[in-house]
């Protein structure tokens, strides 16, 4: 038996009702030429029927949704998060966080000997990694293949940034962090925009030669680099003093963080939505022409 008889047996044999595609697998993935030049008009309609309900079937595949959707988002450059001003002022605060505590943790704090360095040290690695996490799932998300995937890190991330506000709060509250009001960004000489230009321009950063540092913590060296060594080519926050910063300024920064990191969900799942109206649209188009079959 040829392949050509075998194919048309098959398509006489196939039970529209009770679909079993398995052994046409091979014609409709196109592994297998499909050549209907012998066929009459009613076995050439019943391919047509047969191809819709396959294609109706992957619809509800989910393996085949899966891959859909790995295409939805496509990005020209690996690192386009860069252009996000969400992950801009999430750097910026991280790097302001980075600052405050090494003054913190400086012998010319009146702060530590009053609070203890495991307190000190204790919130240190708890605000920072919150910081942190807040950038590399924007990072991350960034990367994912579909949009549902990103939405979630960008959840994760603005769960860090409430962990990280209610740190602030509490920090205000232990004495740790000066409150001044009136102060704000603004007070550091920090325009936003212009940060982000210049974070997009030092994405990596530019360490100076690390000096050798006798930790306060340990009795033995360590090579130790402070964020100081880093340059932004950004002035206001190359040279911002840390004893300047505020409870307001934190504040201020965390909030607009937050509010660029639910607009940017909120585009996200506008996207979503459109991509579902195409998807159902898509569905019904399929499903009219086998209608017409």
């Amino acid at each position: 038996m040829t392949n050509q008889k075998s194919f048309k047996q098959l398509i006489t044999d196939f039970n529209t009702v009770k679909p079993d595609f398995t052994p046409l697998i091979p014609y409709l993935t196109g592994e297998l030429e499909v050549n209907l030049e012998n066929f009459k008009g009613n076995l050439v309609g019943k391919w047509g029927a047969i191809k819709t309900l396959w294609q109706l079937s992957q619809l509800n595949d989910p393996e085949r949704s899966r891959r859909t959707k790995s295409r939805s988002r496509i990005w020209k450059s690996t690192n386009g998060y860069i252009f996000l001003v969400s992950w801009s002022n999430a750097s910026l605060l991280r790097v302001l966080g980075v600052k405050w505590f090494t003054y913190l943790k400086s012998p010319k704090s009146p702060l530590t000997s009053s609070k203890g360095w495991k307190y000190i040290d204790r919130l240190e690695g708890q605000f920072l990694d919150e910081l942190r996490s807040v950038i590399a799932n924007i990072e991350e998300g960034f990367a994912r293949p579909n949009t549902q995937s990103y939405l979630d890190f960008l959840g994760y991330s603005q769960g860090s940034l409430k962990e990280a506000k209610g740190d602030v709060q509490r920090a205000k509250q232990d004495g740790i962090l000066k409150s001044v009001p009136g102060t704000g960004l603004q007070s550091l000489r920090i325009d936003l925009k212009d940060w982000h230009e210049a974070l997009k321009g030092s994405v990596i950063s530019k360490p100076t030669t690390a000096k050798p540092y006798k930790s306060p913590f340990n009795s033995f060296k360590r090579n130790y680099r402070n964020l100081e060594e880093f340059k932004f080519d950004y002035s206001p926050v190359d040279n911002l003093d840390p004893k300047s910063l505020t409870y307001e300024m934190f504040i201020e920064l965390i909030n607009k963080t937050d509010w660029n990191l639910r607009k940017l969900v909120e585009s996200l799942e506008e996207k979503q939505n459109t991509e579902n109206k195409f998807y159902q649209v898509e569905q019904s188009r399929i499903r009219g022409n086998l209608r017409k079959v």
